[in-house]
């Protein structure tokens, strides 16, 4: 499969393009960028400098991927960005590269970031993420497998969002969101599991009913944190995704929305 490079389009001598890559009018790629094959580059899209694509990114018209990290403390590292197989980023879309925190800022494969997504220093974003239109991640935002964050979502420095968790429209994410559930508000409120979430992508009633057991009991007791976890192991079954809400709970440094 044979390329196509607009001849409006710069491409640095240093960067790598893969088979079948298309570059679109007055589109830039940077240098140090790596295009896998198969990839779209849209025009006017901007691929700054250490960039990789892998196989079958779009990337949309406008966008501008591999900008200096927006934090006092960047002195000029070499950092990344990184974006997996089949991700589409759409139009206007900006991600800027990691600090020495991390070194990258990276987005899973098979991930969907709509028009107007700011993805800033050091967000990690997991596999099969939907991001709609003008989510904003701020920096050190890790983001889980198969989330959705749902349109005009901004989310706070140091932020997690569990995976298989759904976030509504406006919402203020100032605290971290457990996984498999639903929040939305601002405040921030949790509406219980994200069921037709978990249902939509292969999750067994057996598993929904373990979490909602758990959910009950973590977020819906008089119970302090510690005691409910410990009704938790001792009356839910251990499954893994209920030991991972659990371990979520606990590890969290910003506390968890409720």
């Amino acid at each position: 499969m044979k390329s196509r490079i607009h001849p409006s389009a710069i491409i640095s001598s240093s960067a790598e393009l893969g088979v079948g890559v298309e570059v679109g009018p007055f589109a830039i790629v940077g240098d140090d960028c790596v295009i896998g094959d198969g990839c779209v580059i849209s025009a006017r899209a901007t691929l700054e400098r250490f960039v990789t694509l892998g196989r079958n990114v779009k990337i949309g018209v406008g966008t501008v991927l591999g900008s200096d990290p927006q934090d006092l403390k960047f002195n000029g590292e070499r950092t990344t960005v990184e974006i997996g197989d089949n991700t589409v980023i759409r139009e206007y879309s900006t991600i800027n590269r990691g600090t020495s925190q991390s070194f990258k800022t990276s987005v899973g494969p098979n991930s969907f970031i709509m028009s107007y997504v700011h993805l800033a220093h050091d967000c990690h974003v997991g596999e099969g993420v939907v991001l709609a239109n003008m989510v904003q991640l701020a920096g050190h935002v890790t983001v889980e497998d198969r989330v959705i964050l749902s349109g005009v979502t901004a989310v706070h420095q140091f932020t997690r969002v569990g995976r298989n968790a759904i976030v509504g429209g406006c919402t203020r994410v100032s605290k971290d969101v457990p996984p498999f559930v639903k929040a939305v508000g601002n405040p921030m409120k949790l509406y219980g599991l994200n069921s037709i979430g978990l249902r939509r992508n292969g999750f067994s009633p057996e598993t929904i009913l373990q979490l909602k057991r758990a959910y009950r009991l973590l977020f819906r007791s008089e119970l302090n944190l510690a005691q409910a976890v410990e009704r938790v192991n001792a009356e839910v079954e251990q499954i893994p995704e209920v030991v991972q809400l659990v371990q979520f709970v606990e590890s969290s440094e910003r506390g968890v929305a409720i």
